[in-house]
């Protein structure tokens, strides 16, 4: 329990002296409560060898598998929904063979909704343990591209990196502003206020400086910590805006309770007006498949201050990208690559759906409470 970097010292690291392979995991709890029992990597011995696995997410249908599981028999030892896929890969078939060349440190393709890859020193195996009727469209979790995913990540053939550069694009497409330079939130929503200040033929320039052994404070337990954290996160680079209009581009405004600290520290430091401008919608509905986001009443949007955020944020304007938006700046790469991405594994791609239910309440599958 506790910090990487706590729990896993350089000496304890140099005590590990055999295999050349490893997995592990750092979560914050979304079902399951916050015990060492509930620590991944979840091990057990089955009839196909030893099992280790980590998951982040969460199952919507942990209770219909959770008796699923016991009526083979078996026991449950946590109360994450993640050991649920421990034992459900104990009671698969042996995967099958697929027919691939050797494997290599690169990119050949993603793994497919619903599959297994078997990755080894002989070779590649799949097996896929999800049917899915042809024409039955992905719901592709579209925060992963605003936020969660490495710039470097590639999902449905384009880089994260290009799609968030296209946001910033038809950000300031959408919501203009009059003001001197460009600026972001670092480091998620750089690529869309790049986007943002070549559209907007303003000079991007860097306004904070991020202090690099603070970790993410979105998921601090409750408001002060995240402030607090905020308050250790950046530092005012005054010399590239004292005195001038700054648009500040973030990728998302949760809570609403960290980007205050940050428009007060510019403010202070000698910003004339900050506007904020976000690259994603406003952020309504409560996320079921793994997000913490766990109640409507902390969002932001929901709350009476968000009819006058600006004032509550100390912004001089705030302005959302739609859905509408998102979506386009999303799929327009998709589509552009759909082409060259006509089959993926010797299977057809299907060019597809999101899911937007965090910012719209339309969940890609029924929900079971």
């Amino acid at each position: 329990m506790g910090l990487v970097s706590n729990a896993f010292p350089p000496e304890a690291l140099q005590k590990l002296e055999y295999g050349n392979l490893g997995i592990g995991h750092t979560r914050y709890s979304t079902t399951g409560i916050s015990e060492l029992q509930n620590c991944q990597p979840f091990v057990v011995e089955t009839l196909h060898g030893k099992i280790a696995v980590a998951h982040n997410g969460e199952l919507v249908n942990a209770q219909k598998l959770r008796k699923q599981v016991m009526r083979h028999g078996v026991g449950l030892s946590t109360s994450s929904d993640s050991e649920l896929i421990m034992q459900l890969l104990a009671l698969t078939p042996p995967m099958e063979e697929l027919d691939t060349p050797d494997w290599v440190a690169r990119y050949y393709r993603e793994v497919l909704p619903g599959e297994i890859v078997q990755i080894s020193k002989h070779g590649v195996k799949t097996l896929s343990v999800v049917p899915r009727p042809e024409g039955d469209p992905p719901a592709f979790c579209i925060f992963e591209y605003v936020y969660f995913a490495r710039p470097d990540s590639i999902f449905e053939g384009q880089m994260v990196y290009s799609v968030r550069q296209r946001c910033g694009r038809q950000l300031a497409i959408e919501a203009p502003a009059d003001a001197d330079v460009v600026s972001t939130v670092p480091e998620s929503a750089t690529p869309a206020a790049l986007g943002f200040a070549q559209q907007a033929g303003l000079p991007y320039v860097e306004v904070l400086c991020k202090n690099r052994y603070v970790g993410r404070t979105f998921i601090q337990p409750n408001t002060r910590l995240r402030q607090l954290g905020v308050a250790k996160k950046f530092g005012a680079l005054t010399d590239n805006f004292a005195g001038k209009r700054v648009v500040l581009v973030d990728d998302s405004i949760v809570r609403g309770n960290t980007i205050s600290p940050i428009i007060r520290l510019l403010r202070e430091a000698g910003a004339k007006e900050v506007h904020i401008r976000v690259a994603s919608p406003p952020i309504r509905f409560p996320c079921y498949m793994g997000i913490n986001i766990p109640t409507k009443e902390e969002l932001i949007a929901n709350r009476p201050e968000f009819e006058n955020i600006a004032r509550y944020i100390g912004a001089t304007s705030v302005v959302y990208l739609s859905v509408e938006g998102l979506v386009a700046a999303v799929q327009g790469g998709v589509a552009s690559r759909e082409e060259k991405d006509a089959v993926i594994g010797g299977k057809a791609s299907r060019k597809g759906g999101h899911c937007t239910a965090c910012l719209t309440g339309k969940y890609p599958v029924e929900l079971e409470w």
